[in-house]
């Protein structure tokens, strides 16, 4: 055996972006990818996920870019080279694609240079493509979203692709998807807290099983998140103590895809295809409805002159709890035909919580007015409200609602077009209200919208102008 060989057979043990690349040759050839350093970046992921210093891993990458024969085929063929008593479970969206990758990682394992690699791995025992095993009892089982899991488990699971591309629309797809991964998923672990989770899918919907997760489990998850045309500065790990610094607008692949030909697909579907495919950002960067451009952006606090309010527009959610809707107050300053956002509060709290937060924030900012949805908790909360001795609190003003979420929006976008909203350069709030802004209608809650437009229609129908009490930016009243 000759040094070469040797050095070669130890990389290929030693590192998954090499065995990575091997794989390719055996399974791809003819649409092999250079090991670049995102490929890296998703093979370091993945060997941290064997050690078990990640246990929940999501990856979001363009389609055509390995990420299925990289993590569905080569990572767990070296997996079991290393553990043939480890099991595994792939899952796809379909099962014919499921059974693809199971052959071709069968085929990896019983190829002469895997042999060499992992001497100690071999396969034996049971032997269909959908569930085979190795001579130590480690398996790779295959199912999908529509498959049965029930009475297996397994130790990981690599779950590639859940949601179908064709299906993104198909609210009903998506929750299908959801809740196999709760009710079916979740379960099959072996042991809950050795077990490992990979997600690893182009994006297709903001509501699809990335983002679900990426929400209900913010802190769970570790998030690779490679769109093909780079949206921010950042440093991605691609091995201990190595990083690849990406910067705004750099291609994660030039020579797969150019920018001449990513322009090309752009203009060959829809943006919104584009955005959640090809940058792994389910709405297009410049909104459905509203576009970021539109708003004004201000730096400093506008100068408080006679006439100018302060209004206070409330979109309250029925009930409190992880799967309703959040509770929003936007905080406006009128001057003349400008309207200044200076504050977004969003939570989920109960119907008591929810009172004492309209006091504390109608009395931080000195309001003049209060705008509440006549709906659901809003109802009984402006009648509370009426009821009581509400001192420093202005009496409510009832909004009934009267076209749908979208209408109300869309009539109201033209204020926000022609420069009269302005929100600030920087705020605690700020990414959370652009992302529900910009997927509307899409996004999964729309409160910070409605905040946003029952508030519009109110102060656009009310041109006439009233002198009230002057505040400064903290809520003191100044004369």
């Amino acid at each position: 055996m000759s040094d070469v060989q040797d050095a070669f057979r130890l990389a290929c043990r030693q590192h998954l972006s090499m065995f990575i690349d091997r794989t390719f040759r055996e399974v791809s050839p003819a649409d092999r990818v250079e090991i670049s350093w995102y490929l890296q970046a998703v093979a370091y992921h993945l060997e941290l996920c064997a050690r078990r210093e990640i246990r929940r891993l999501i990856i979001n990458i363009p389609p055509r870019h390995g990420k299925s024969i990289s993590a569905s085929v080569a990572f767990i063929a070296w997996l079991l080279g290393h553990n043939p008593a480890e099991k595994v479970v792939g899952i796809s969206y379909a099962s014919d694609l499921a059974l693809k990758f199971a052959r071709d990682t069968k085929r990896v394992m019983e190829s002469r240079w895997y042999r060499a690699v992992f001497p100690g791995t071999r396969l034996g025992g049971r032997a269909a493509v959908h569930d085979f095993e190795t001579t130590r009892r480690g398996s790779r089982y295959t199912t999908s979203i529509d498959g049965a899991l029930t009475g297996l488990g397994g130790n990981i699971f690599v779950v590639d692709d859940p949601n179908q591309a064709s299906d993104a629309r198909s609210a009903a797809g998506r929750a299908k998807v959801i809740e196999w991964y709760r009710d079916t998923l979740v379960s099959r672990a072996n042991n809950a807290r050795q077990s490992v989770i990979i997600v690893v899918q182009q994006r297709v919907h903001v509501e699809d099983l990335s983002g679900h997760l990426l929400e209900s489990e913010p802190g769970d998850w570790v998030h690779l998140n490679l769109p093909a045309i780079a949206t921010r500065d950042e440093a991605i790990a691609i091995g201990p103590d190595r990083w690849h610094q990406r910067r705004v607008g750099d291609l994660l692949d030039p020579i797969r895809e150019t920018r001449e030909t990513l322009e090309q697909r752009r203009r060959s579907m829809t943006s919104q295809i584009f955005s959640a495919q090809f940058q792994q950002d389910p709405v297009p960067e410049d909104g459905e409805i509203i576009k970021w451009g539109w708003f004004k952006r201000y730096a400093t606090s506008p100068i408080i002159e006679e006439g100018d309010r302060f209004v206070q527009s409330w979109d309250t959610a029925s009930k409190a709890g992880e799967l309703n809707d959040f509770s929003v107050c936007t905080t406006w300053f009128v001057k003349g035909r400008d309207y200044y956002l200076l504050d977004v509060w969003r939570g989920r709290v109960t119907f008591p919580d929810l009172k004492r937060q309209v006091y504390a924030l109608a009395a931080r900012w000195g309001i003049d007015q209060l705008l509440i949805e006549d709906k659901g908790s809003g109802t009984q909360l402006i009648a509370q409200l009426e009821d009581e001795d509400s001192a420093g609190l202005p009496r409510p003003i009832a909004r009934v609602p009267k076209e749908d979420k979208v209408t109300r929006m869309s009539a109201q976008s033209v204020w926000i077009e022609q420069g009269h909203v302005h929100i600030p350069a920087e705020a605690p709030w700020l990414a959370t209200f652009q992302s529900e802004m910009l997927q509307f209608p899409s996004a999964k809650h729309d409160d910070q919208v409605d905040s946003v437009s029952q508030f519009l229609m109110w102060v656009t129908e009310r041109p006439e102008t009233h002198t009230f009490f002057m505040f400064d930016f903290h809520g003191n009243r100044l004369i």
